[in-house]
């Protein structure tokens, strides 16, 4: 008698994806592009994994919402049903002919993950990790890696340029090794990680007509993002108008610039100060000619362990950052003011932070903080007041600053600024808004010292009467009351 014939159901693709299935590499992360076969790769991953130690491998695979497991899980039962594996809808485990079993869960806050502590898997998941705004509740996944029968233990995870954690993504595995297929080893943990790119091109069940899909999809910045797995093209970024104009060279302040500082509080997470001089008339400065009016941000404190990276907060206490703003302005001249994120004035039981903080810089004769303008974004209420503008609006209107010319600078040293800044992106909820998610310190700060010095950058549109007896004081592009602020 003959024996029964057996189809392959599932079977991986030369290229990036027989790498994933096979890395004997402890950490992974796969993709980079749109179409490169992420969801296939993990749950195939996973059946080569189950073969080889049948009831010891135990997986768990992530998604950050609930509805995001929709499609994996139909997209598993294609795979995984064939092959004799059982689905239990109720706990959302597949469980295999030979024993292996892999579940499936989300992750919707960071504490959820603190639910998962006291179990052991072998392989670890996590779908679209991009969507995860920090790296806190993907370590501690890592912790639940163990196995009491020997089973080497690994964690896979795919994901795209973008997104509320394209800053740490990029920090953890694209910048050591921007090219990928380079084992990376960690400093502190000794641990192996990899970079694995995909393609579009890499997947041969897609062809042309997804390719010209994806280039149609939106602006360059989304089709090299998407097409290219470009980790340099930031779609969505909610200051598109960021550019290396509002970068210069350091240079001396001149004493006679008003100066000021901005301050977003943090503890666990990180703080941002910033100092800020006013250019007082048309100059020439760090290699550009800056506009009277315009801020310069001379010097910045981020309180992490590296600003160029980013991190957890110092957690310092008030009269620590006091001392330390302190020392830093030892030999600037007295600063006009200080504004400050506005709930650190709040009192709960004795002395705010605000309060703490102010008496250490006023027994040293330095300029005290005073609650900074919280305002985002205006309220949409139809109509076209030519009022004051939100903070975001500020803050955008001086990036972009008038005729090519910017209204807002940094020197090139305020590293945590020009990592965090360009690569913020809209909350999905509320465009008109920043992703609070993201890391979005340095902004704040910069938003409460661009909403102390009010600018506007309208202009209007041409009127002939009214340009026939127009006086020369009033050819300020429309900005002459809000220059009187400066």
């Amino acid at each position: 008698m003959n024996a029964p014939v057996r189809s392959c159901v599932w079977r991986a693709q030369e290229g990036p994806q027989t790498a994933l299935i096979t890395c004997p590499v402890f950490e992974v992360f796969y993709g980079g592009a749109r179409g490169g076969g992420k969801t296939d790769g993990s749950l195939g991953e996973f059946i080569r994994h189950a073969s080889n130690f049948g009831p010891d491998a135990i997986g768990i695979m992530f998604r950050r919402e609930r509805t995001q497991l929709i499609e994996t899980i139909e997209r598993s039962r294609a795979i995984y049903g064939p092959l004799g594996c059982q689905f239990h809808e109720q706990d959302k485990v597949w469980r295999f002919p030979n024993g292996a079993r892999l579940r499936f869960a989300y992750l919707e806050r960071d504490a959820d993950a603190e639910a998962y502590q006291g179990h052991s898997y072998s392989r670890v998941y996590v779908e679209e990790i991009g969507t995860f705004p920090t790296e806190g509740p993907v370590l501690k996944l890592m912790a639940t890696l163990r196995s009491g029968s020997g089973v080497p233990v690994g964690f896979r995870a795919t994901g795209n340029p973008g997104g509320p954690g394209h800053l740490w993504v990029k920090r953890r595995y694209i910048d050591p090794a921007p090219g990928g297929w380079r084992v990376i080893v960690d400093p502190l943990t000794g641990l192996e990680r990899i970079y694995i790119p995909s393609r579009v091109t890499d997947n041969a069940y897609l062809g042309q007509d997804y390719i010209q899909r994806l280039r149609a999809s939106g602006s360059a910045e989304l089709v090299r993002a998407w097409l290219e797995g470009d980790w340099n093209a930031i779609e969505g970024a909610y200051f598109e108008c960021w550019s290396n104009k509002n970068i210069i060279e350091p240079f001396a302040v001149p004493k006679d610039w008003i100066r000021f500082r901005s301050a977003d509080w943090g503890s666990f997470s990180p703080f941002s100060i910033g100092w800020w001089a006013v250019v007082q008339d048309d100059e020439s400065h760090g290699g550009r000619d800056l506009p009277r009016g315009a801020l310069v941000r001379y010097r910045e404190w981020y309180g992490c362990e590296d600003p160029g990276a980013g991190g957890k907060g110092l957690k310092l206490t008030a009269e620590q950052v006091g001392d330390g703003i302190a020392k830093r302005e030892a030999q600037d001249p007295r600063l006009a003011y200080g504004v400050l994120d506005p709930s650190t004035f709040k009192e709960d039981g004795g002395p705010s932070v605000a309060e703490r903080l102010n008496r250490r810089l006023t027994d040293r004769g330095l300029a005290a903080f005073r609650p900074a303008d919280n305002t985002r974004v205006n309220a949409r209420d139809g109509k076209d007041r030519r009022g004051p503008m939100s903070g975001w609006d500020q803050m955008r209107a001086r990036i972009m600053g008038r005729n090519g010319t910017p209204m807002v600078y940094c020197f090139n040293t305020c590293v945590a600024s020009i990592r965090t800044i360009p690569v913020l992106q809209h909350d999905p909820v509320k465009p008109e808004d920043l992703d609070t998610e993201s890391e979005d310190h340095a902004a704040d700060d910069w938003r409460y010292a661009c909403s102390s010095r009010p600018w506007r950058r309208f202009i209007e549109p041409p009127d002939p009467v009214r340009d026939a007896y127009r006086l020369p004081s009033d050819d300020m592009d429309g900005v002459q009351s809000s220059v009187k602020l400066l």
